[in-house]
Formats: structure tokens, sequence, C-alpha cells
């Protein structure tokens, strides 16, 4: 088989670049391990810069975000169960838009279907071959039998553990890592959202957040310890300890019923260097990973997949500036969507043996934050989402 981009990982970044180059006519084939129905059964963050925004628009899977979709112009910050407001309609004059990552990807799938777009499932033992060379390929084996495809660049966007990475040369490839000491006990309920808006709160019983995926789905979490496991907390728990963290007139109005949906999920900060080897790219999840204090993830996503599709269409037209520099420019987001990410987290999460100063210090900092509009400003253009 012969394409021009072979596209490892069949996610929304990978989907996502698959369609924009379809649309501006460059073939793609798309390789995910797992099946369609794997994937769309992912729980993810929903919260969209409004880059990503017109992006999808720009894709033409935007009907759907625009009608279901919730635009949020401003957030809440807490702390001592006390909320403040961070407009960003008025500070900046952006807003982001909630909706949920399994509806990105639906869309898109549905939007690679309707163009006949080739996505193949169920592969396994993907390696990439001849990335230092003009003829770079993949191998991989679906239902026993070994295919190859021949293609002029490689897109890693298979995630953390996928092989792409892997695949540039240890003496090349620099790792950057944190590994936070706590996770988030995550759950989904069949509630309306306590606030139209997300909160995020400090307290020094550990950070909460309250979330939504439409009028009647609610997503909240708390804070929990990594030795925890899911098992441990039960309903009442969970809605207790969140009522604990959140502003009190939140806490007050909360509706609470059975969770359909309940996980821990660790957090760590992570930056590979360079994006760029050969005719490999690396995308997404393969090259960093944020908290998601920032609701980055999705976001340094898409915006790895801006760089990535308009270097490819200028390649084919005649000019390889933008493939050439396409970890350059990356790279520069990245850092900076990692260090607000770093910086959400260190201020709004209880750290072990952390003192009664050091969670002073940090309501010192939500103080600070409520009364200067410079630094709400700060926050507000990072929240939102830099420029490309």
């Amino acid at each position: 088989m012969r394409t021009q981009v072979c596209i490892i990982g069949g996610g929304p970044s990978g989907l996502l670049l698959s369609q924009l180059l379809h649309r501006a006519g460059i073939d793609t084939v798309v390789l995910e391990r797992q099946s369609q129905d794997y994937v769309l059964a992912r729980v993810r963050a929903g919260v969209l810069e409004w880059g990503t925004v017109e992006m999808l628009n720009e894709a033409g899977v935007g009907a759907r975000m625009e009608k279901e979709g919730f635009v949020h112009t401003g957030t809440y910050l807490a702390a001592r169960n006390k909320g403040f407001r961070i407009d960003f309609d008025q500070l900046i004059g952006k807003k982001v838009m909630v909706y949920g990552q399994t509806e990105v990807t639906r869309d898109l799938y549905a939007a690679r279907a309707s163009m006949d777009g080739v996505v193949i499932h169920g592969t396994e033992g993907v390696a990439l071959h001849a990335l230092d060379t003009d003829a770079p390929f993949v191998t991989f084996t679906k239902d026993g039998t070994e295919h190859r495809i021949d293609c002029d660049y490689v897109a890693g966007c298979d995630g953390f553990h996928g092989p792409s990475r892997k695949a540039i040369p240890a003496n090349v490839l620099k790792e950057y890592e944190r590994v936070y000491p706590f996770g988030w006990l995550g759950v989904l309920s069949h509630t309306p959202p306590v606030s139209h808006e997300l909160i995020y709160a400090n307290h020094e019983r550990g950070f909460a957040l309250c979330s939504m995926r439409n009028a009647n789905l609610s997503r909240y979490y708390v804070q929990c310890p990594l030795t925890d496991k899911v098992e441990d907390w039960s309903d009442s728990a969970f809605w207790d300890e969140l009522k604990r963290r959140i502003p009190e007139d939140a806490a007050e109005t909360l509706v609470t019923g059975p969770t359909i949906e309940k996980s821990i999920a660790p957090l760590r900060s992570f930056v590979a260097e360079p994006m760029r080897w050969g005719r490999l790219f690396l995308v997404g999840d393969a090259a960093h990973i944020v908290p998601p204090t920032g609701a980055k993830g999705l976001n340094l996503a898409a915006s790895d997949v801006h760089y990535l599709y308009h270097g490819l269409v200028q390649f084919y037209q005649g000019d390889d500036e933008g493939v050439t520099k396409y970890s350059e420019k990356a790279l520069a987001r990245v850092w900076k969507s990692e260090r607000f990410s770093w910086s959400l987290t260190t201020m709004l999460h209880r750290f072990p043996n952390q003192s009664a100063f050091d969670q002073r210090m940090q309501e010192a900092d939500l103080d600070y934050l409520e009364s200067s509009d410079a630094a709400k400003k700060v926050l507000a253009e990072n929240y939102v989402g830099l420029p490309f």
C-alpha cells in the first residue's frame, strides 16, 4: 500500500490531521490498535480553546459542536470555600467551548467515513522504518497478516505509550518529566451541573473541580492519593468530600446521585524533544503530557496538528520550511502550555508534607488573582489558549 502520510493513532489528533489533509488533497492512511468502539468509550476532558474550535470548523466537523456545545466566557477559582470569577470576555474578549473529547472523536470518525477516509483498526506490531531516508515505511499485522505502507511522511499520533516516539534514536531524543504525587478521582453522574461554568477549588484537604458534559451530565473530580483505589470511594463518600472542598454556595445547591463512571487518573508533566526526526513527526501525547488542571491536553494536540497540517500543505506546494520548522514551532507553544498547567496545578493542589505556611501561600496567590485585573488577564490569556 502507498500513501502520502501514514498516521499512527486513530484518536482525535490523528483523525483531525487526516481530515484536514484529505480536504487539502493529501492522501492519508490512519492505523489504530484498538477498535472504533473502544476509542469512543474513552472518557476525556472537554474544554476546547477557541483556536481548536476554529480548526474543527475548518475541518468541516463543527456543526454538532456548535449546536450542542457550551460557550463559556469565564471560569471560577476558589479557596477557603469562597469563589470568584475570571471573566474571559471582559478581560481579553475571548471564550472557550465545553464539548467532550469523545464527541469530537465521534464527529471526526463520521467525517472520515463520509469521505471514505482509510482508518484501519485492530493493527498490531506497528513498526516504523527508514525514517531518516526519503523512503520511510510502516509495517503492521492485522488478522495474522503482515502489511506494509510506503509513504512520504509518518505522523505519530499514537499517545504516550505508542511506538512512534520510541523510533527516535536514544542519543537524539531528550525527555523531560515531572510525576505528581497524587491523582484525580473523577466521576460522571446524570445530574445537572452545579455551575454553568467550571469551578477550580483549592482546599486544605485537596483540589476539586466541577465540570460538565451537557445540561444533565456532570463531571466532578477530587484530588486523592495515588494509593487509593476506586473501590475505596463510595458515591456518598465522594459527594461528601466534594462538598467539603468547593465554595459553600455551590455545595448547598449541588445535586447528587448515582455515578455512572468512576476512575482515578495520575498526573504528570512530560515533554519529548525533538518533535521531528527525519520523516517522522510526533503529535499530541506522543510528544507531551500535561496535568489536566489547565485543560490543555487535547488543545495542545490540536495546535500540533495546526503546525503539521500547514507544513505538509506547504511541502506539497514546493516549500519545505513548514515541515523543517515543525518541531521548533510546536515546542515553543508546548512549553508555554506546560508552564501554565504546572503553575495552576501547583497553586491549587495539596502536596505531601505541605505545611500550613504553604497552604496560606496558595491562598495568597488566589487572593491576589481575585484583586488584580492584570493577574486575571494573564490567567485568562493562557486558559483560553495562546495564539498558534
